[in-house]
């Protein structure tokens, strides 16, 4: 059993910043890669960015140069610090982590989502 739980959302005016965490547990091998996603409201569920194991962080174009993934290995947690911050980056913010076992096994698996809302 594994879970992931992200926290750190809530209502910042636009040009702000706001820092999301995500914490993964349980019963695994390893972490492999982590990601964010964010799904706003009538859109689907886009790909944010994601960060590999050794730290190889890759965005989508959108934020670039004001968002930063991160990660500590150590305490199996994923950070999202956003910066200058937009309305149009107002959605439900999702982590994804990759998780490996012992038999080779590769698990998926989401958090409940964090808001996030930008005023302008």
């Amino acid at each position: 059993q594994v879970q992931v739980v992200e926290s750190g959302g809530g209502l910042v005016q636009a040009g702000g910043s706001l820092r999301l965490s995500c914490v993964a547990s349980g019963r695994f091998g390893s972490i492999n890669a982590m990601a964010w996603y964010r799904q706003a409201p009538g859109k689907q569920r886009e790909l944010v960015g994601t960060v590999t194991s050794g730290g190889i962080t890759n965005y989508q174009d959108s934020v670039k140069g004001r968002f930063t993934i991160s990660r500590d290995n150590a305490k199996n947690t994923v950070y999202l610090l956003m910066s200058t911050l937009k309305p149009e980056d107002t959605a439900v913010y999702y982590c994804n982590v990759e998780f490996g076992f012992r038999s080779g096994a590769i698990l998926y698996s989401w958090g409940q989502g964090t808001q996030v809302t930008v005023s302008s």
